[in-house]
């Protein structure tokens, strides 16, 4: 007896759509770069008509985060920052790592296209935020707290603060080019910066 196989529903032909559409966008910014990227380009390329993009994106700079998300937060993405219990050297390693990303080919045309798309597009940026860089955060602020709690930095330490000083320089010299960025530099990124996060040291006339 021959069973016969039944077509892709609509909820497996949507997904496939969308992952067609998405891995498109991501594939032509980096070939042309985000200024020539197009709504048309992206459904020629994926074999998709306009309107099915549109029915789902309100502009190519939200089409392309969502690309950027797809293809860089796997499953194991939003996990905890490694804690060793050497703070300085669980640092150290993550912007290392985020060094080699940044040097990465794949992601460094869409990275710098949705900085500056985030910049003109109040919903993009505010998605971005949602998304993306209040969870991001949010792990780094793990991260510092349990070094607060094992007496490592500050108690009274602004977290934000903390992370923005960890992780602003390190973006700002990428998306700036105004200087090499590389492991050296984030090690005495780390360095510099918790020079000024760990407790003050007290004299024995201190009170």
């Amino acid at each position: 007896m021959t069973t016969r196989q039944g077509h892709p529903g609509p909820t497996r032909r949507s997904e496939a759509s969308r992952q067609a559409i998405l891995t498109a966008a991501f594939d032509l910014v980096g070939e042309v770069g985000y200024a020539r990227l197009s709504i048309e380009g992206i459904a020629a390329r994926a074999g998709v008509g306009k309107q099915t993009i549109y029915r789902w994106w309100p502009s190519k700079g939200a089409v392309l985060f969502d690309a950027f998300l797809m293809l860089t937060t796997g499953p194991d993405e939003q996990s905890a920052l490694p804690d060793t219990g050497d703070l300085e050297a669980d640092l150290k390693l993550v912007l290392r790592s985020t060094v080699t990303e940044l040097h990465d080919r794949r992601y460094d045309e869409p990275m710098r296209a949705l900085n500056i798309e985030i910049l003109n597009d109040p919903a993009l940026a505010a998605s971005y935020a949602e998304r993306l860089d209040a969870p991001m955060k949010e792990l780094k602020k793990q991260r510092l707290r349990s070094a607060q709690r094992a007496g490592q930095l500050r108690t009274d330490l602004d977290l934000d603060l903390a992370v923005e000083l960890l992780w602003g320089p390190l973006l700002n010299r990428w998306l700036t080019r105004s200087g090499p960025l590389t492991e050296e530099y984030a090690d005495a990124l780390v360095e510099t910066a918790l020079a000024g996060l760990r407790p003050y040291d007290r004299g024995p006339d201190d009170h």
